[in-house]
């Protein structure tokens, strides 16, 4: 499985990442939900650029010019709630994307992390790039819940993993679970998660910091 950090190199996604951390800015809802679009945005247009094209001829009002065309149907899948910011920067460049949604939350008091994921609405995924969207990569297991709700919808040609930031023991997890062709994306791999299973540094609860307090 490839990791692509979009981060790494030095680019005005820094900028937007880091008012995503920054306490001070998170209290401007509007702001971190642009924010998030924006990166949605940015990394929608990285991920076209490994997708599959093939050439064609545009003919202008002075004459042809062949050009580079994407081929292929994209999905866009994104899980409740904190991912539709993130998300709806996606679909700025996928805009005639199918879109499906899957739920999935955190049940709380349990000494082990577990995952509850049962609705989905989704359309068929045979043969098409799928770009999942969860802003938070932290244990990775609300992404492997969301692969078992869609087994049921086919089986799509690459599953592309987008995330705003990650943790090495989501990366791992992933890497180790699925074995059907797969990238993830990310702009940070941040340090590690702690007891509460939370990524650090991170920049805390992106629903919350999107929509409010559950």
């Amino acid at each position: 499985m490839t990791v692509h950090n979009l981060g790494a190199p030095p680019s005005i996604t820094n900028q937007f990442l880091s008012e995503l951390r920054d306490p001070l800015r998170q209290t401007d809802r509007l702001r971190f939900r642009h924010n998030l679009a924006l990166l949605g945005t940015i990394m929608g247009y990285e991920i076209s650029k490994t997708l599959p094209h093939k050439a064609e001829t545009i003919k202008t009002g002075l004459g042809d010019k062949i050009m580079q065309i994407p081929v292929g149907e994209v999905v866009l899948l994104t899980i409740l709630r904190a991912g539709l910011p993130f998300m709806d920067g996606f679909q700025r460049i996928f805009s005639q994307a199918d879109v499906g949604f899957i739920g999935a939350y955190r049940v709380e008091g349990k000494a082990e992390l577990t995952i509850e994921a049962g609705y989905i609405a989704a359309p068929r995924l045979d043969r098409k790039s799928v770009i999942l969207v969860d802003t938070m990569l932290a244990t990775g297991k609300s992404v492997t819940e969301a692969l078992r709700l869609i087994k049921n919808y086919g089986e799509p040609e690459h599953l592309h993993l987008a995330s705003v930031i990650a943790a090495p023991e989501g990366i791992r997890h992933l890497t180790e679970s699925i074995s059907q062709p797969a990238s993830i994306w990310t702009f940070a791999i941040d340090e590690k998660l702690n007891e509460d299973y939370y990524i650090v540094p991170g920049l805390g609860d992106a629903g919350d910091l999107s929509f409010g307090p559950k």
